[in-house]
């Protein structure tokens, strides 16, 4: 069984974490040319405020202007993932595996349909059913009923190599207003919602990184060196 380096940065300017994320890529692309072996990741944080466009993204979707950004402190950054506009701040979990493909499978769409299901499978022990949307990445609620289908997860990524960085933003008791000033992934007709949104209460976040810990092990058949507690670095 595959063994991976679990970190929990903690709250965290998001270029902070880009910088390091890249940084870890490409030791993990060098070590990978000279055929060294170098340890998988998977980095938590949460951010400050932050609005995220991907490379392919419609800047049309940020519906405020950059003095609007400054006055409430909000970071913006055009980055290099996948997918459109998201919000990331405190309390929404947001996750970045950077992992070797070849020491899995060499193929995008099971690595983010196997996110996606850690997701389904985390959210599913707060009593809430997650569910794919058909050529939309994330995990939705009631994602075919129409009026009612919302985003629960958004997810991008970035493969270089077969080695992956970005991933996955799970809002667990995020404020959502922040959303109203984005058009979320460039999806106008569906909404966004938090665990807590649907529960009513906030839920504890190491209470849910520890489920998602044990789903992502189990879901992509690696054990944390960890040994489960996460770790503050950076």
């Amino acid at each position: 069984m595959h063994k991976i380096v679990l970190q929990d940065l903690g709250v965290k300017h998001y270029k902070e974490v880009w910088d390091y994320q890249e940084h870890l890529l490409q030791q993990k692309i060098k070590a990978k040319q000279s055929n060294i072996i170098k340890d998988d990741y998977l980095l938590f944080a949460e951010h400050n405020p932050v609005y995220t466009l991907g490379k392919n993204g419609k800047e049309v979707n940020l519906l405020v202007n950059k003095d609007f950004l400054a006055d409430k402190g909000i970071e913006y950054f055009h980055i290099n993932r996948g997918g459109d506009i998201t919000f990331h701040g405190p309390e929404q979990l947001v996750g970045y595996p950077i992992l070797d493909l070849n020491n899995y499978k060499t193929d995008l769409g099971w690595y983010l349909r196997s996110l996606e299901e850690v997701i389904i499978l985390t959210i599913k022990e707060y009593g809430l059913n997650g569910e794919r949307s058909k050529g939309e990445t994330g995990v939705w609620l009631d994602a075919y009923i129409k009026g009612k289908a919302r985003k629960i997860c958004a997810m991008g990524i970035r493969c270089s190599r077969w080695i992956t960085m970005h991933g996955f933003a799970l809002n667990v008791n995020v404020d959502l207003n922040y959303f109203n000033y984005i058009t979320p992934c460039g999806i106008a007709d569906k909404t966004v919602t938090s665990i807590e949104k649907e529960l009513g209460y906030k839920v504890l976040m190491h209470e849910v990184k520890e489920k998602l810990v044990k789903n992502f092990e189990s879901v992509f058949c690696v054990t944390f060196k960890s040994s489960g507690k996460l770790l503050q670095e950076l």
